[in-house]
């Protein structure tokens, strides 16, 4: 009973879509509505504020992380949850903001709750794959390549720093669901003609 309210509590914080609270508040128009259609920080910067897509990637990254974060410190203490909840908490809050109730399911492409996650998970399998996004992103200035690259890379290194396990099942988790919300820019990638990010 207790790990489907926690399970449930993080799914309703995940669908929480700070893209577009964050573009009200603003009054700039809904993130959803131009662009790539997506609600994240990097279409919410093609408004041209760059004070609201900051808002909006923090926000994004911090509900990944507060979840988590939670569950396993409820997980060390006495009738705590266990790692399949944490796990499980994990993934819900992952799935809320891709498919938000509280906006018509459609929600953003996760990256950034996904490294607030892994942070929470545990910080070196965070930290490990931003590295790898600003690396790419660094050569390349794509930002879905860079997203794959370090999705790809995750479960990798979950699995050296945790070896089998449920935190480095939900890791794996989430790179599938990453691939699977970034399958129009893999297309676009393979055809040559993914944008690149200004200023370069």
């Amino acid at each position: 009973m207790i790990t489907a309210v926690w399970v449930l509590a993080a799914y309703a914080l995940g669908s929480i879509s700070f893209a577009v609270v964050v573009s009200r508040a603003f009054s700039l128009p809904d993130p959803r509505t131009f662009g790539s259609g997506n609600p994240g920080a990097t279409n919410v910067l093609r408004s041209g504020n760059k004070l609201a897509a900051a808002m909006t990637l923090a926000g994004d990254a911090a509900k990944g992380f507060v979840a988590v974060w939670l569950a396993r410190q409820f997980a060390q203490s006495a009738g705590g949850l266990d790692e399949a909840a944490v796990a499980g908490v994990a993934v819900a809050v992952f799935l809320g903001h891709l498919y938000p109730v509280f906006f018509a399911f459609k929600g953003g492409k996760g990256v950034a709750t996904a490294v607030g996650i892994l942070f929470a998970l545990d910080w070196r399998i965070g930290l490990s794959a931003l590295v790898v996004w600003l690396a790419v992103f660094a050569g390349t200035r794509i930002s879905s390549l860079s997203a794959l690259c370090a999705a790809v890379a995750a479960p990798v290194f979950a699995w050296s720093l945790l070896g089998a396990g449920w935190r480095s099942a939900a890791v794996v988790l989430l790179a599938l669901l990453v691939l699977w919300r970034h399958r129009a820019n893999i297309a676009n990638l393979l055809r040559g003609n993914e944008p690149r990010a200004r200023g370069r």
